[in-house]
């Protein structure tokens, strides 16, 4: 299944190509307090692929707080933060914000609430390795990419 994304100016877009077809999509809102304060709730397919597009970089800010081991791409236009990459053993990972979806139904995601305080760094990394998109390539200067 192939999942577009953007945030909300379009500066930011993405397209997440999901393996194998999803009956239903996991869609986990964190409970820290960046991620409340956003609004965001996340999702990832560690056997899919992400494809990201930059119209103009110097308007997306990254943002890393606690461990300093994820960064929160924010677009700077319009405030919104449609994914979060982690670097691994020189490997980029992803999860993306459901909330940012253009094509997928809102009845296909299982919403839940996940807090991840307390987890020690090496934890909170391998898990990433388990559970977030593994196959990231960012795009800058295109335009939008569509599903």
């Amino acid at each position: 299944m192939l999942i577009s994304g953007r945030c909300h100016c379009g500066n930011i877009s993405f397209v997440l190509d999901w393996k194998p077809e999803p009956s239903e999509i996991p869609a986990r809102a964190c409970t820290c307090t960046f991620c409340t304060r956003h609004g965001a709730v996340w999702t990832a397919c560690p056997m899919g692929s992400l494809k990201v597009a930059v119209r103009d970089v110097s308007h997306v800010s990254g943002y890393a707080f606690e461990t300093e081991t994820a960064e929160f791409r924010i677009c700077t236009r319009c405030g919104v933060v449609p994914l979060v990459t982690s670097l691994i053993d020189d490997r980029l990972y992803a999860v993306v914000n459901v909330n940012t979806f253009e094509n997928v139904e809102a009845s296909m995601l299982r919403r839940s609430s996940v807090t991840l305080d307390g987890e020690a760094c090496d934890d909170r990394l391998a898990r990433r390795k388990r559970n977030w998109i593994a196959d990231v390539v960012f795009v800058e200067g295109g335009g939008a990419i569509h599903a």
